[in-house]
């Protein structure tokens, strides 16, 4: 397949990989990593006032309707340097949520600043025992005379404890793991009953888990209509994993260029190693992995905005096979490099950290795998077309 960049996504591509070039080397990924926040508000408002924020979402609410094209190539620059910023918790999944079923005052009293840089969001939708399951979701929402109440708990909020509105998902009615009668409710982080416990991930990301305790919100919080959320969830979480994809090749591509250039300086018995046959060849096998990682990626950003089997069937396809690469190009790396590919002043171990990170966010390999098959046969089973004119 013959894939090129139109003018624009290139020119999408050179300002991002500007930015990250010029803003963020390994010695201010180092210092970040120890501020409060965990990111560069600087560099926030950097990518506000670029765009950035709003590449993914439609004019007609502050963006300039980039497809998944544009967000994947977004997401491979933010990859290649490592960024700590928000932008899968704030702009791809929680920003995606108000855009599809915000009313236009909720977008522009929640998205709009979000896009400008003047505020975070955030996701909370896994719950301690839903591990990757999107509709094992045990958090209750009870009507009330003036709005609702919520009760329950999430975990892993991505950017949980420095966003100012969360994205909050929660049962209206059915079993605890019905795809109907998921409801989706816009709550601030200072609401009362809500208690935020923020911690780091070992990749240097923030995350929270929430306990809700009686939670008061007004009926006008809900995001569209409560109970009928789970296909906008399934939508977002779909940007997400062309996201992560994208994130993913563009560290993958610094971990091979890290160890090729590596191989090319150390020496051994008075020869650059690289000169090792064997070396070459696993050199060679790991561009070959990242060349199918860059190929599946490229798929699944352009089916993101299609029919719904063929995007869920190429997401998951995506996220399995990247999830592989990723977790075998971070290993060999650290092996090719000897014992400074585990010294935390290097750069090469925290990409090898994010990779694996990635593998376990919104699915897992093995996860992928299984939905992948179901999803294949439940296309197989589908009567054709003609039979059911």
């Amino acid at each position: 397949m013959r894939f090129t960049l139109s003018q624009e996504q290139a020119l999408l591509r050179d300002t991002v990989a500007r930015l990250v070039r010029e803003r963020f080397g390994f010695e201010a990924r180092l210092k970040t990593l120890e501020s409060a926040a965990g990111f560069d508000r600087d560099v926030w408002r950097e990518f506000a006032e670029i765009g950035l924020l709003g590449a993914p979402f439609g004019e007609e609410v502050g963006g300039f309707g980039g497809g998944g094209v544009e967000l994947m190539t977004v997401m491979r620059e933010l990859g290649r340097g490592l960024l700590l910023e928000p932008y899968l918790a704030s702009v791809v999944l929680a920003g995606s949520l108000i855009e599809r079923l915000g009313t236009p005052e909720q977008c522009s009293d929640y998205l709009r600043p979000m896009i400008a840089g003047e505020a975070l969001l955030a996701f909370a939708h896994g719950e301690p025992d839903s591990r990757y399951a999107l509709e094992q979701v045990a958090t209750r929402a009870v009507a009330t005379s003036g709005g609702w109440r919520l009760d329950g708990r999430k975990s892993v909020v991505l950017h949980g404890g420095e966003a100012n509105t969360l994205v909050v998902s929660a049962r209206t009615a059915g079993a605890q793991d019905d795809e109907k009668g998921i409801g989706l409710f816009l709550l601030p982080c200072d609401a009362m009953g809500l208690s935020l416990h923020p911690y780091p991930t070992i990749d240097g990301l923030r995350a929270a888990e929430l306990e809700l305790d009686g939670v008061v919100i007004p009926a006008e919080a809900a995001l569209g209509e409560p109970g009928t959320a789970y296909s906008a969830i399934e939508a977002a979480v779909a940007r997400g994993l062309v996201a992560l994809c994208g994130e993913a090749v563009g560290a993958m591509e610094t971990c091979c260029d890290m160890t090729l250039d590596y191989l090319k300086q150390r020496k051994q018995f008075g020869v650059t190693i690289g000169s090792f046959q064997v070396l070459q060849h696993r050199m060679v096998d790991l561009r070959g992995l990242l060349e199918q990682a860059r190929s599946m990626a490229i798929l699944a950003a352009g089916r993101l905005d299609g029919e719904r089997a063929e995007r869920e069937r190429a997401v998951s396809a995506a996220k399995n096979l990247i999830g592989r690469a990723g977790r075998t190009i971070a290993e060999e790396s650290i092996q090719l490099h000897g014992g400074i590919g585990m010294t935390w002043e290097y750069a090469l171990p925290h990409f090898a950290k994010r990779l694996v990170m990635i593998d376990h966010l919104l699915g897992d390999e093995d996860h992928h795998l299984d939905r992948f098959v179901m999803l294949e046969r439940a296309a197989s089973a589908a009567p054709p077309l003609s039979a059911v004119n």
